[in-house]
């Protein structure tokens, strides 16, 4: 038999999937953050724990491969058992800002690490801007999807080189580049694997409190909007995928390298073609900040949806944007707002689907991919009404992910498969 297990941890809670040898479902469960703040790494554990514990026992006993994914550059350090002597910091925490002039003066035009919020601009920050900082012994930077492998596997200090891409690995060369590898900082640098190797089997203390097979092995793992890409079945090159969770993340499967941090566009490896992409702060956040779930229901199924909306919004929480527009200090733009709650959310949807538009139209005018048709995933892939006003302001066909769960794509990766690949059955 043998099953293998993917775990996600995104925006808003951890979900887990294993599948069958035909890559098949066969068990799903589901964890909230609960009130603990997600910048607590104790908050990830107690989640995950619960997430194994959550799952059926003959699952667990016939479980070969795990892998889990986080959201890309969340980070924290830790000391030689693996506490961490830091709050972590989050996907979108750009503490790192006051020092992207620095990484500027060293890094390559277009790097990713040149980004407010990159992994290495927090790295930066934690060492006070010192690049010569040497760091104390037994310390680790890791990625958040390193540190919950490291909870399965026991391994300090090894990454996959989907989360390092915004540390400064070159995934072009599978290496850490001369200008980074040089400095006395880089001994704070995680061993980088391919996402989807191997790294240890799992604890023997997990694996008797779970009854896990005591030969399950723990993989490196990825990042959660690349599982959500891995989930979707795309496999064309002008194939998109949008992830519309708190967040708006895009990936086009592109046959060209592209990036741009002008932009906040940069390109992951995957087998010898390229995603493409960027992380908006728009997103479903947004939207769950003025409308319960029961609302937004209601609400959208009255919107003209083939109507342009009057409303010209860019939907912030909070001033700061990735991509397309690279700029820590962009402000909202919410209104005028109407008193009428279905023409405010009209223009909420339009606003995050314009942005998307965007995003596709950086990337392809920077040299990826022509796009050919978007799948989408994550929450916001189960309203109808906004697929349709997508559809309209994308110009390309819009469809749903099979399985749009990010944790089906990381049980795939658990499986080996780091190209992508349909489940068995699936026509696309």
């Amino acid at each position: 038999m043998g099953y293998s297990l993917g775990i996600d941890f995104g925006t808003s809670g951890a979900r887990a999937i294993a599948i069958d040898a035909q890559n098949q479902p066969i068990s799903e469960a589901r964890q909230g953050y609960g009130k603990q703040p997600l910048t607590h790494p104790g908050t990830w554990r107690e989640t995950l724990m619960a997430l194994l514990a959550s799952l059926p026992l003959p699952v667990r006993a016939e479980t070969k491969a795990i892998a889990v994914n986080g959201t890309s550059a969340t980070v924290l350090l830790c000391d030689s058992q693996g506490s961490p002597v830091r709050e972590a910091l989050l996907y979108d925490d750009s503490c790192g800002k006051v020092f992207i002039e620095k990484i500027r003066r060293i890094a390559p035009e277009g790097n990713p690490a040149l980004s407010v919020t990159s992994a290495l601009a927090k790295l930066l920050w934690w060492c006070d801007g010192d690049w010569d900082a040497r760091p104390a012994d037994g310390v680790y930077f890791m990625h958040q999807a390193d540190w919950l492998g490291w909870l399965l596997h026991g391994q300090l200090g090894i990454s996959d080189y989907h989360n390092a891409l915004k540390l400064g690995y070159d995934v072009g060369a599978l290496r850490y580049p001369a200008w980074l590898a040089d400095l006395s900082i880089a001994g704070l640098l995680p061993q980088v694997v391919a996402p989807g190797d191997a790294i240890a089997p799992i604890m023997p203390t997990i694996s008797q409190q779970f009854q896990f097979p005591s030969n399950c092995q723990v993989c490196a793992g990825t990042t959660d909007s690349i599982a959500a890409f891995l989930a979707s079945g795309a496999q064309t090159p002008g194939d998109g995928v949008t992830s519309l969770g708190s967040t708006l993340v895009i990936k086009l499967l592109s046959e060209t390298r592209v990036d741009d941090s002008r932009y906040g566009i940069y390109s992951h490896r995957l087998g010898d073609l390229w995603l493409v992409g960027g992380a908006s702060n728009s997103g479903g956040a947004v939207l769950h900040h003025f409308f319960s779930d029961y609302e937004l229901a209601e609400l959208s199924a009255q919107i003209s949806c083939d109507q342009p909306s009057a409303l010209d919004y860019y939907p912030l929480l909070k001033p700061g944007e990735r991509f397309p527009i690279n700029d820590p200090l962009l402000p909202p733009r919410l209104s005028p707002r109407p008193d009428d709650a279905v023409q405010f959310l009209h223009g909420l949807l339009e606003g995050i689907s314009r942005i998307e538009a965007l995003g596709y139209h950086r990337l392809i005018e920077r040299g990826a991919t022509v796009l050919q048709r978007v799948c989408t995933a994550g929450g916001g892939s189960h309203s109808v009404p906004w697929q349709t006003i997508r559809q309209r302001i994308l110009g390309v066909p819009v469809t749903v992910a099979q399985y749009p769960e990010a944790a089906y794509g990381t049980a795939l990766l658990a499986r080996g498969h780091t190209i992508p690949e349909p489940p068995a059955g699936i026509n696309l």
